[in-house]
């Protein structure tokens, strides 16, 4: 029976009671009754027919990710299919890509929903102070959002240990100590007969804290013990035989819970042996299945406390033995167990880091790493793994906290911490590849991880430099090392320095380095997603990458997750998710500023400055261009000022300014040439060619085409592919070749990945149908490209489109099966038109196989189709008009 607590007993019981979700949060110190407060929320909650699940955060676990997760859906799954593919990765049923926060919330959400819907349900999670962080971040996610749904939520924490729970913004409740008068009535009432002297000792001491109210009158006599109420424990575990202490030291640091099934699914150690620490109250005894657990956290902890620091050790070797088969709870168990070197146990914690960096927890991977240095018996594998975790520091950081300290140790990865950073913080280049350069001289060719890290260093310098005498120079030093360049550091170099003069026949060693990414380090990833990108095969990673972003940026290597979100970004602007594409970067770039990287953070201003423009935000764009030349020209960071240079090309060409089009595009390349070492010069080659001919420019526009055919364009990338197509298709001098190259384009599988390119093709072909007098052929293609326009915001460009076909005296059908297609379905019709499977469909929309092919079948019907070749022609033939009754 709770005496007094009326009011937090009232709080709670309203809570159990509603028929809404709630969530409440009790604070209070240890020993103050917040289990007993929870034990009878539970009691209720079952008679009122609620399933309760029960949790209990354990200190030992702390550091072990999900592993509070594991005891909430241990018990549950069984009960729902639905989320099965998301949490299966947590339970440990599926070696994958573990998911975001995001998304294994709503995955835990949607399961308890599910769950709630057939019997209300109760979690009740105590000890939360001792919950892993990532299982807290989710219970804090669900919280959130749980007042839809007939769940209930009951956490407890102790004030005096920092919690994530401290910044959940959840309700809370606080627990205090008992009113003088009810700590004398359960005094009292567990102790009747007990000396008046003793009564107010025991009074005095416990200060209104339950747990030492009926603990303390066994212990009279003692002093000092009032606020550290583990002490209560010391002489009875004191007492207990050898044997018995070891049996409950195991215990407790494996976890082993306050309550029979605590657990979850994981191993544990089974205590045996301990009918005596049963007798004398620390532990509890289940009378069915005779599992014993600990009566309170305090005894586990008052255990550990008391033993020896050899004591300690010889436990933990013991349970590493018992999680052999668990790569990361052995380790934590090893990490622990020694003091002198064994290469062994390096080994072991260098294989769990690994593993932990490849599921996004970088932050755990530098601690073991480091502890792994400091267990190698040889120099050379202990300067290594410091260096490795040296390395790994500057990347890590936890979401919303400061960066880790980038200098463990004095050597050469510290020396590429502090270039890495100080050239993302200020972008000074060529300060950045003088210091490279000198460091992987300084290595003297000596084939180290090191040495591979330089390398890569050195090609993203030179990626921003963009200079041709820099680059000359990094390749020259890459083919002086000889065998000591990968290939996959070969594949960086050769595409993000130039694909005009570099990048043919790399796609193909790409995408076999990139056939398992989830077996990849998070910055190999994010390197060949750049190098994806600038061979225009982005689109097949971009899966992925949005799986591990946000894991990334909240446990892994932030400054990757980063990169993958401005990767992220301009996919989604090459395919026509245009307000995504601004959500991504405005996201990015909040990351980016609290993080300090600059460089990257004016880098993403030149993206949604694009973005701006292309949607004829002509003010928006100017703003964020000039923010981005004055940064990046004083520094000459080549990248940032071709990319604001390419921005005013957009700008004028929004804004209907063919003249200055004109001149800012000859600012990035001149009529026929392609600028060595500048990204933006072969990307511009429809807007230098369109400015070209609304101005008279006709012979420079052809030479430019033409200099795009020669340069090999039709075999570098598909979006080079395309546009040199319509190029020579614009610039055609006759019709016959102008329908030849036009037909290449849009037949070309990268028209549906390009719809802006595609439609500019269709609109330039179609203003050449119209002064040509053929106004039927003409009709469809100014109508698709108007319709493209239209859906991706591009506002200029639209209304051209829809010029042209009012002066063509041309009105939309209304009727047309082509446009009852929902947006989705036109998607999903453009993507099986271009050759993709429902598979690949699925990963790039992020829906079910079944659900594609369910929209296919809608689909096929609408059209007048019955397979995938009609459909390819069918969304080819865009005839969505017919001529007017004017």
């Amino acid at each position: 029976m709770i005496i007094g607590r009326d009011r937090e007993r009232a709080e709670i019981s309203g809570m159990v009671e509603s028929t809404a979700g709630r969530v409440l949060v009790v604070r209070g110190e240890a020993g103050v009754g917040k289990s007993a407060l929870l034990e009878e929320a539970a009691e209720l909650a079952i008679r009122d027919g609620h399933l309760v699940s029960r949790i209990t955060g354990v200190e030992a676990e702390s550091e072990l990710p999900y592993s509070g997760l594991h005891q909430l859906l241990y018990p549950l799954l069984p009960l729902s299919d639905d989320s099965r593919t998301v949490l299966d990765a947590v339970t440990g049923r599926r070696a994958d890509d573990p998911p975001s926060l995001m998304t294994l919330g709503i995955a835990a959400l949607e399961l308890l929903s599910d769950i709630a819907t057939r019997r209300p349900l109760l979690v009740i999670l105590d000890d939360g102070q001792w919950l892993d962080d990532s299982s807290a971040d989710v219970f804090g996610f669900v919280g959130r959002r749980i007042g839809g749904i007939p769940v209930k939520l009951l956490v407890a924490v102790r004030d005096e240990v920092v919690s994530r729970f401290d910044r959940a913004v959840l309700p809370e409740i606080s627990v205090g100590p008992l009113a003088d008068e009810d700590a004398a009535r359960l005094l009292d009432r567990h102790y009747p007969s007990l000396d008046e002297r003793v009564r107010q000792w025991v009074l005095d001491q416990a200060l209104g804290n339950p747990l030492a109210l009926l603990e303390l009158p066994s212990q009279a006599g003692d002093a000092g013990l009032p606020r550290r109420l583990r002490h209560l424990y010391g002489s009875r575990i004191a007492a207990l035989s050898d044997p018995a202490r070891v049996e409950l030291l195991m215990g407790a640091l494996d976890g082993v819970g306050t309550r029979p099934g605590d657990g979850g699914p994981k191993k544990r150690h089974r205590m045996r042996n301990v009918d005596e620490a049963v007798a004398c109250g620390l532990l509890d005894a289940e009378p069915i299945t005779g599992d014993v657990t600990f009566r309170h956290p305090l005894v586990r902890s008052s255990i550990v406390q008391m033993a020896t620091p050899e004591q300690c050790r010889a436990a933990h070797r013991a349970l590493a033995d018992v999680h052999r088969d668990d790569l990361e709870r052995r380790a934590m168990h090893l990490a622990a167990a020694y003091v002198a070197p064994d290469e062994e146990v390096a080994r072991a914690l260098e294989a769990a880091a690994n593993s932990a960096i490849r599921r996004g927890d970088a932050i755990t991977a530098v601690g073991w790493l480091t502890r792994a240095a400091e267990l190698s018996e040889d120099a050379v594998e202990r300067t290594r793994r410091l260096s490795y975790a040296t390395f790994l520091s500057g990347y890590a950081a936890r979401l919303g906290g400061e960066l880790p300290p980038v200098h463990l140790t004095s050597g050469p990865d510290a020396a590429v911490n502090a270039i890495h950073q100080a050239f993302f913080e200020d972008g000074d280049v060529r300060s950045a590849h003088r210091q490279v350069m000198a460091a992987i001289e300084g290595l003297d060719g000596e084939p180290t991880e090191t040495l591979a890290r330089l390398q890569v260093l050195l090609l993203a310098v030179n990626r921003y430099a963009a200079d041709p005498a820099l680059w000359n120079e990094a390749h020259k030093t890459l083919a002086s090392l000889g065998d000591l360049v990968t290939e996959q550091t070969q594949i960086y170099s050769n595409t993000w320095s130039d694909v005009v003069l570099h990048g043919r026949g790399w796609a193909g060693p790409l995408e076999r380095t990139a056939a398992n990414l989830h077996d990849r380090e998070p910055w190999d990833v994010t390197r060949l997603a750049i190098a994806a990108y600038h061979l225009d095969i982005v689109s097949q990673y971009r899966p992925h990458l949005e799986r591990v972003v946000d894991r990334e940026l909240e446990t892994g290597t932030v400054f990757s997750g980063m990169l993958m979100l401005t990767v992220i970004m301009l996919d989604q602007m090459g395919s026509g998710d245009w307000d995504a594409a601004v959500r991504t970067g405005e996201r990015a770039l909040a990351l980016e500023i609290e993080h300090g990287r600059h460089l990257l953070a004016y880098q993403t201003r030149a993206y949604l400055a694009q973005l701006a423009a292309l949607r004829g935000q002509v003010a928006q764009a100017l703003e964020l261009r000039a923010e981005v030349e004055a940064w990046a020209r004083p520094r000459g960071i080549g990248l940032l000022t071709d990319l604001v240079d390419s921005v005013a090309v957009t700008v004028s060409l929004s804004a209907g300014d063919y003249e200055g089009a004109y001149r800012h595009a000859v600012d990035i390349t001149s009529p026929g040439t392609f600028r060595t070492y500048c990204a933006p010069a072969s990307r511009t080659l429809l807007d230098l060619v369109e400015a070209a001919l609304a101005t008279g420019r006709t012979e420079q526009a052809r030479r430019h085409a033409l200099a795009a055919r020669d340069a090999g364009f039709a075999e570098l990338s598909p979006r080079l592919a395309l546009t040199c197509y319509g190029a020579l298709a614009m610039t055609a001098g006759s019709e016959r070749e102008a329908a030849d190259m036009f037909a290449r384009a849009t037949s070309h599988p990268a028209a549906a990945r390009f719809p802006f390119e595609t439609a500019r093709i269709q609109l330039a072909h179609g203003i050449r149908l119209r002064h040509a007098r053929e106004r039927a052929a003409a009709r469809p293609l100014l109508a698709h490209a108007a319709e493209t326009f239209e859906r991706l915001g591009a506002a200029a460009w639209a209304e051209r489109a829809c010029t042209e076909l009012r002066i063509d005296g041309a009105a939309p059908l209304v009727s047309t099966p082509y446009v009852s297609l929902t947006w989705q379905e036109r998607r999903i019709a453009d993507l099986a038109a271009s050759g993709l499977t429902n598979k690949e469909i699925g990963a790039r929309l992020r829906l079910s196989p079944r659900t594609v092919s369910s929209h296919l079948y809608r689909i096929f019907p609408k059209l007048g189709v019955t397979t995938r070749a009609a459909l390819r022609d069918a969304m080819n033939r865009p005839d969505r008009v017919a001529a007017s009754n004017d």
